[in-house]
């Protein structure tokens, strides 16, 4: 396979398409981050977040 001088692979891209292989290229030097989870029970803010939650839901359907 010759190189068809697209250019895609000249890019700081981490993902691109070579169109002389005909399939996406994915650079080894990514790396994946994870993402930050949720609330979850035992941390002290979801607790303090939840009930804060549920006394505006009250007050609102009193109101």
């Amino acid at each position: 396979m010759s190189c068809l001088d697209c250019g895609n692979c000249k890019g700081d891209a981490d993902l691109y398409f070579c169109p002389a292989k005909n399939e996406f290229i994915i650079r080894e030097k990514t790396v994946v981050r994870e993402r930050a989870t949720r609330w979850k029970k035992g941390d002290p803010h979801y607790e303090f977040h939840r009930r804060q939650q549920r006394k505006d839901r009250e007050e609102q359907k009193i109101s």
